[in-house]
């Protein structure tokens, strides 16, 4: 049974012009991959996804942004309550809006959020976690991953921000801590929220 114990309930949640913020990863870790000759060998990336507790589909940790931490703290404490890793954000890849039935209150009626996502490299896979009774965790290249996404506004993170990201840093060596760290720290106010063309009303895991 794990020591870490997920945070529960809505007191400290944070909300913005009447969205629900959350916050979020894709982690991610390299793979080396032998060629046809076998002598030579790619590094590849693989994604992690968790099952939904609602119904069928992926999803990327994910939760709500509490006001006594930052985005980022959040994105790191949903990672090892919900998917039971450790590693290093080094990525900002966006905000994505959505609506959720289930999350529903007095201050988003309408189920509005904003998820403040970014790319989690993999460091630790830890062996017990908060959610482990009831999450199952699977390494997907992308195409598979994009696939298996429950959520249109999770695939959209996917196709659109880490997967147009990666490589390009990947190729050039700049895989550091420093965007994601900058980036949310500027605030809303100077990021372009990516609306998904469509929108989902699956419940909210």
């Amino acid at each position: 049974m794990s020591d870490l114990v997920a945070r529960t309930g809505r007191l400290q949640q944070r909300y913005e012009d009447g969205y629900r913020l959350i916050a979020g990863c894709i982690p991610f870790k390299y793979i080396n991959t032998k060629e046809n000759d076998g002598d030579t060998s790619e590094k590849t990336v693989e994604v992690l996804m968790i099952n939904s507790t609602s119904g069928p589909g992926l999803l990327f940790p994910k939760g709500g942004w509490e006001t006594d931490e930052t985005a980022e703290q959040a994105a790191t404490r949903e990672a090892i309550e919900e998917a039971g890793v450790r590693g290093d954000l080094v990525h900002f890849l966006g905000y994505y809006a959505f609506k959720s039935k289930t999350l529903q209150d007095e201050f988003s009626p309408e189920g509005l959020c904003k998820a403040a996502m970014f790319a989690l490299l993999v460091k630790e896979e830890l062996e017990s976690w908060p959610e482990k009774s009831h999450r199952q965790r699977s390494w997907l290249k992308i195409p598979e991953a994009i696939q298996q996404c429950r959520h249109p506004w999770m695939r959209e993170a996917l196709e659109l921000g880490f997967k147009n990201w990666y490589p390009i840093n990947h190729d050039r060596g700049e895989l550091g801590k420093d965007d994601a760290n900058n980036s949310v720290a500027l605030g809303f106010e100077h990021f372009l929220v990516k609306m998904v063309s469509c929108i989902s009303f699956q419940p909210f895991p």
